[in-house]
Order: C-alpha cells, then structure tokens, then sequence
C-alpha cells in the first residue's frame, strides 16, 4: 500500500501549471487596484533591470510607479511579496514543463532523464533571472519556504523514489538542490569563472553518483 507521502508527490507530479502555490486564493479586486499593481509591477522591472534588485525600496517603487506607498503594501504586502509576484510567471512555467511538459523534462521520459533534465532546466533559470531569485530568497521568509522550492523539493524526491533510490531521501534531496541555488549559481558563475554548462556537467556527475 502506498504512504500517504507517496501520494502527494505522484499527484502534484500530475498537476498542470496552476499548482504552484505562488500567491494565494483568487479574490476579487477593482479595476483600478489591477492597473496599480501592474504599473507598480512594470516599475519594479524597470529598477531592477536598471540598477538591480537592491535597489528596488518601496520608497522607490511607489516614487517610480506614481503611487503612494500605501498602495504598494496594499498590493503586494511586503519588499518580499513584489519579488513574488515578479518571479510569479516564469517559475509557474518553469513548473509547467517539469511536471507536464514534453520530456525529458517531463512526464515520458525515464526518471534518471527526468532528474538530469531538471537540474539543467533549473540552472539556466537561476543564471537568466539570478537578480530577483536572489533576492527573494533574502526574503523574510526565507529560501527553504518559498512555495516554488517546496514543490521543486517534492518533485526532486519523488523522482529518486521513482529511480529506486532507498537511503534517506529527505537528505539525498536536499544534497541535490543545493548545488542549484541561485546564489550559488551566481558566485560561481560570476566569481569564480564556470559557466553554466560546467555546472550542468556537475550536477549530472552528482546526480549519478546518487541515482544512477
């Protein structure tokens, strides 16, 4: 009989892309407050993409978007919660195609292949949008309960379970999701010289070793 455990991960890997828990239940909002948030939205891409995500204070985002700082907290609660909502859609993407796109990255294709596919697809994220996804895992919250690595978390388990893997999967998980981080990701690539293919071929090497 399957654990309870195991069923949650085979139904989030059946999920579509509307199972990242990013934000949270639709509710109803006025027009105006939909246009404050994506002027505010656009002027926080504007201000990082020009000077980076440190720059991006709430004085300046409301200053930049022509809104008073009130309406920013309404709209997004939180520094944390604007960088939520701008790594909202690729992360929503990125978790289409890993639990039901074409493989290898989706369903079809073998676990291993899968599990590979992943880290690969996750690297090339982190180095396209390393700015926002550094900073929201500076985040009050922290990096270990943002919505998008929980799931990432479950997935990555479920495929090991799904390659025969039987040591301890919750340390063997995280062991495979550390090399993927994006501040990682982005020391190495910008400080110590790798690039991105040469930390695929280490998270491949890795990964190998665990599950192959």
């Amino acid at each position: 009989m399957a654990s309870p455990e195991r069923g949650r991960e085979e139904n989030v890997a059946m999920t579509t892309r509307r199972a990242l828990p990013l934000a949270g239940p639709p509710v109803r909002v006025r027009r105006d407050a939909v246009a404050n948030a994506d002027r505010i939205l656009c002027a926080a891409r504007c201000v990082v993409d020009a000077d980076g995500a440190d720059a991006l204070t709430m004085d300046r985002l409301a200053a930049e978007a022509g809104v008073g700082k009130g309406t920013v907290f309404r709209a997004f609660g939180s520094r944390a919660g604007v960088f939520a909502a701008l790594t909202d859609d690729f992360e929503r993407n990125f978790q289409a195609a890993y639990l039901s796109g074409p493989p290898p990255l989706g369903p079809g294709a073998e676990p291993l292949d899968r599990l590979l596919a992943y880290g690969a697809g996750r690297i090339q994220l982190n180095g396209m949008h390393a700015a926002l996804l550094r900073a929201g895992a500076r985040a009050p919250d922290g990096k270990f309960e943002v919505p998008a690595r929980k799931v990432s978390a479950m997935h990555v388990r479920m495929l090991l379970r799904q390659c025969g893997v039987e040591a301890d999967l919750e340390v063997l998980t995280e062991a495979l999701l550390a090399p993927l981080d994006a501040d990682l990701v982005h020391y190495l690539t910008s400080e110590r010289g790798l690039t991105q293919d040469d930390l695929v071929s280490g998270w491949k090497a890795l990964v190998q070793s665990v599950a192959g």
